[in-house]
């Protein structure tokens, strides 16, 4: 029964991290992408799609790495707010245009270097929380 109730605790904290690391990058980002892809724009759901996926490594590295429950908060906390940061710095190196106009125009192509720059900040910050 112990194992069931670590199982659901490990899991419910893990999905609200995911939860408070979607509404950090929804209230950073210029574009509104939920509004968009509600419009049937692609490239807003490649974009956030890329970055939920980016932030489901980092909370699934701080689970399986983490030693007890607390820790597993700081370092999803952590994780949650490098992959912020480092999103938006390699967005401004990388990426030389309008991001938010070319999201909102349904740019394809800059949704999926979004999807890729998501899933590849979040793999190399997951890769980072480990002991």
């Amino acid at each position: 029964m112990e194992l069931v109730l670590n199982f659901l605790l490990y899991a419910a904290t893990g999905l609200g991290l995911l939860m408070v690391g979607f509404v950090m990058f929804e209230m950073t980002t210029k574009v509104k992408e939920l509004k968009l892809i509600s419009k049937g724009n692609t490239a807003a759901a490649l974009s956030i799609g890329g970055r939920l996926f980016g932030l489901a490594f980092v909370i699934g590295s701080s689970i399986a790495n983490s030693v007890n429950i607390v820790d597993m908060l700081i370092w999803g906390a952590i994780g949650i707010v490098a992959q912020v940061i480092a999103f938006y710095i390699a967005e401004v190196l990388i990426l030389r245009i309008k991001i938010s106009k070319a999201v909102e125009e349904n740019n394809v192509a800059v949704g999926v270097i979004l999807l890729l720059l998501s899933l590849s900040v979040g793999w190399v910050i997951a890769q980072c929380l480990t002991y």
